[in-house]
């Protein structure tokens, strides 16, 4: 067994995928292409508190683990932990054929995993607000001609999706994302608010799912993510730090698009959706 198949394995042993092709994904995707050359500078669940620190060598096996590895380490921008951007695309329940939209595509790793569990017969938009690693995607993602690369902010873009995956923190969901989520469409969306003057957020990640009846939500995990440049509403993000500290994060159930008043049943309300319980 290769590294690479060991560490797909072992991310599915803690995630428990239910995506059939994820684990398979994972294995056949070169992780160390997204990267840069090595030795690189990694974070794991033990330099939570601390500095971020070096692999030993450049040997490509040290990147098959569950490890958030720096694509950028001047400005401390990494490709993000395994198990948490695989249990995100795991909730989008993608199968082959499927249209997704990649919101935060970094240098197109977890873009390319999600392209190789819908094949040829599908696609994948991938957008990216900054330029260099837009750039840099562009070059990595080529062996999947049916993914497309963007450089902008995410708010535009075509069709309808089958999937949308935003790697980033949000203060709310976009309406031009809602949109575009296709008859049972799933969107995963990070919430977050500000810790200290940084950019990352905090928060967690609701999984929306659009049904006949418009849009079921729930609360599908904790996150730690950078937050979003340019299209966040701080009145919104202040809105969401007060529903984070009333604690009733799993009373989550819909998401309305209507207008309406502000009642009891609203759960986190805004001016053109609302989250409901």
């Amino acid at each position: 067994m290769t590294a690479r198949e060991f560490y797909a394995e072992e991310i599915e042993a803690i995630c428990g995928f239910k995506t059939a092709g994820l684990t398979q994904a994972l294995a056949a995707v070169p992780r160390e292409r997204f990267l840069g050359p090595g030795p690189w500078t990694v974070k794991g669940d033990g330099d939570v508190i601390g500095p971020a620190r070096l692999t030993p060598d450049a040997d490509p096996k040290r990147v098959y683990h569950n490890l958030a590895i720096a694509i950028d380490p001047t400005r401390q921008l990494f490709n993000g932990n395994p198990s948490t951007l695989s249990s995100w695309i795991d909730g989008l329940g993608l199968s082959a054929g499927a249209r997704v939209l990649h919101v935060g595509c970094g240098t197109g790793y977890y873009t390319s995993v999600m392209a190789q569990i819908v094949g040829a017969s599908g696609s994948v938009d991938a957008i990216e607000t900054d330029a260099a690693l837009a750039a840099r995607a562009v070059e990595a993602v080529r062996e999947w001609p049916w993914i497309h690369v963007q450089h902008g902010d995410g708010t535009e873009h075509g069709g309808s999706y089958d999937a949308i995956l935003i790697n980033a923190g949000m203060s709310h969901p976009r309406a031009s994302w809602l949109a575009a989520l296709g008859p049972e469409g799933r969107m995963m969306l990070p919430l977050t608010v500000a810790m200290g003057p940084g950019t990352i957020g905090k928060g967690f990640v609701v999984q929306i799912a659009r049904d006949p009846a418009g849009f079921a939500a729930r609360v599908f995990n904790m996150v730690a993510i950078y937050q979003a440049q340019g299209i966040r509403d701080e009145v919104l993000a202040a809105k969401f730090a007060k529903v984070m500290s009333r604690g009733d994060w799993m009373t989550l159930r819909r998401l309305r698009t209507d207008a309406h008043a502000e009642a009891d049943t609203c759960w986190m309300h805004g001016p053109d959706f609302c989250f409901t319980r």
